[in-house]
């Protein structure tokens, strides 16, 4: 693992603790900044939370394809930093709105910049690292980044929610001064010279467009674990019968991120230790089906520490974020490999939108916890197809381009 630990690695690892520390951050101080805000009533705060969870998702999704492409186009450190700078301001101004809509500009703002981060990371580091040290130099990135989203949901519930933000946006700017000390992968500019370099016709073609969306099939449970169950658990469980202290989103994200952590770590040791992504992601798939059951199903009359436990089995099981996007980038050539890691990863965020506004339209015909067991069952089958048809990448040669 040292061999694996170079510059490239630190810098991108932490710039998705930042990363992960933005993106984590707001399901933690929802809240507190919604009241602040003079939104107290219970249903409207909901609307509200949601409208600015979507509308950052939104941004994400918008973001991923700009950046994606000039990532292909422009380098991956660029679009790294560039990004990096963008979300530390959204996140600066954040602590600055008076009123729903700033805020919801402002999520927009911060979502469209933390697109371009994790992609144009994990494809640097793909692409500096040897064969048989690329699951490694990616674990540890994402391993760290995930660490940044287990502070935030700690440290988002002992500091106000302005200060949050602020501090947030200053660790970005202050990884902007990294920059200067890394270097451009040798593969991007071999590439320099193709003329199809981020070009969207390139994945329009059926059979890559078809491994395309399967990639993003492969992350949904994911989403639906985090952007459902652990930010919205308040809420859902209200109609699971729970005994004793209501449910507490910071509590639940903060056992979630400390799972999805040590998820990771083990999902690409794993992967390492097997000579497979397939089968890691496999097993992550298998326990977050197990985790999933427990949530929805076997809730009733158990305290709120019991969901706290299961948000750590699902941040288990939901560990696999790494394997998922190192698998998306060895899937493509060079020349939109950029594309496709920044974008993916972005889609997978942005499903949540169609995730949540699906368990609120379900929710007028059946109980919370059945609507919550329909969404997850169907984004595991989806995985298990998507994961089922995709080859295997572990030993894959990087250095070529589509035609």
């Amino acid at each position: 693992m040292r061999q694996a630990l170079n510059l490239t690695v630190i810098v991108a690892a932490l710039g998705y603790f930042v990363d992960m520390y933005d993106i984590t951050l707001f399901g933690v101080v929802r809240g507190p900044s919604l009241v602040a805000l003079g939104i107290t009533d219970p249903k409207e705060a909901l609307d509200a939370g949601i409208w600015l969870y979507n509308i950052g998702l939104i941004g994400m999704v918008l973001g991923g394809i700009l950046w994606g492409i000039m990532a292909d186009k422009k380098g991956r450190l660029s679009v790294m930093f560039a990004s990096i700078l963008i979300y530390s301001v959204g996140n600066i101004l954040n602590a600055f709105v008076t009123n729903v809509d700033q805020y919801a500009l402002c999520r927009f703002f911060v979502g469209f910049g933390l697109a371009g981060e994790l992609g144009a990371a994990i494809t640097l580091v793909s692409e500096s690292l040897p064969i048989n040290l690329r699951g490694i130099g990616t674990t540890i990135v994402a391993t760290l980044g995930l660490m940044g989203a287990a502070t935030a949901s700690y440290v988002g519930q002992h500091m106000d929610w302005k200060t949050n933000y602020i501090v947030g946006g200053v660790m970005g700017l202050c990884l902007l001064f990294t920059r200067f000390k890394v270097s451009e992968s040798g593969m991007f500019h071999k590439s320099q010279s193709s003329r199809t370099r981020g070009d969207l016709k390139l994945l329009l073609k059926p059979e890559r467009f078809i491994k395309y969306v399967k990639c993003v099939l492969l992350g949904t449970p994911l989403y639906f674990m985090t952007g459902i169950l652990m930010t919205f658990s308040p809420e859902i469980t209200k109609g699971l019968n729970l005994v004793g202290d209501p449910v507490v989103a910071g509590q639940s994200l903060l056992y979630g991120t400390i799972g999805l952590t040590i998820g990771d770590l083990g999902s690409g040791l794993l992967s390492q230790y097997l000579k497979s992504r397939k089968k890691a992601v496999l097993a992550s798939l298998l326990l977050s089906m197990i985790g999933i059951v427990l949530y929805v199903k076997f809730s009733s009359g158990m305290t709120a520490q019991f969901i706290y436990n299961v948000c750590f089995l699902l941040g288990l099981a939901g560990g696999y974020w790494a394997v998922l996007v190192t698998i998306s980038a060895e899937q493509f050539g060079t020349n939109i490999r950029g594309t496709v890691a920044t974008t993916i990863p972005n889609f997978v965020r942005g499903s949540a939108v169609l995730l949540t506004l699906s368990f609120k339209h379900l929710k007028q015909y059946v109980d919370v916890p059945s609507a919550a067991l329909i969404i997850g069952g169907t984004c595991l089958f989806l995985a298990f197809y998507a994961l089922y048809t995709l080859k295997e990448t572990f030993h894959s040669d990087l250095d070529f381009e589509e035609v």
